[in-house]
């Protein structure tokens, strides 16, 4: 094995489990469209330090494809996953404003940015 291996297996970690985050429904909600990603959310923002420096297949294999991808200068790359439903939720699942995270991914190919939006207020 070569040492450019060595550094290209050694770059980012494999995400630990986070403790009350349901990976499954999370998974089974795309785009948010069911609602059922709201509930996940305060779990996986207050762990979401565990989400810095993570592979994208990693957290690809946590929240499952992304609602929207987007590339950007060299190899850095941003994706969104919606947290409620929106405008995305209607026909061919276009952009929406409606609240997202973003986790951006630097050119290691490894997380270095988690922003997430407010939630709307949840109807009484």
């Amino acid at each position: 094995m070569s040492a450019g291996t060595l550094w290209l297996s050694g770059c980012g970690h494999a995400l630990p489990e986070l403790p009350g985050f349901d990976s499954a429904a999370w998974r089974a909600d795309p785009y948010a469209c069911r609602d059922q990603r709201r509930a996940a959310v305060p779990v996986l923002l207050r762990q979401k330090e565990q989400l810095y420096e993570a592979r994208a297949n990693d957290v690809t294999a946590l929240l499952g494809q992304p609602d929207e991808e987007e590339l950007r200068a060299g190899t850095e790359k941003v994706y969104y996953y919606y947290l409620e439903p929106g405008t995305q939720c209607e026909g061919r699942h276009a952009r929406s404003g409606a609240p997202c995270i973003s986790l951006r991914f630097g050119p290691l190919g490894t997380v270095t940015e988690v922003l997430a939006d407010p939630l709307s207020p949840s109807e009484p």
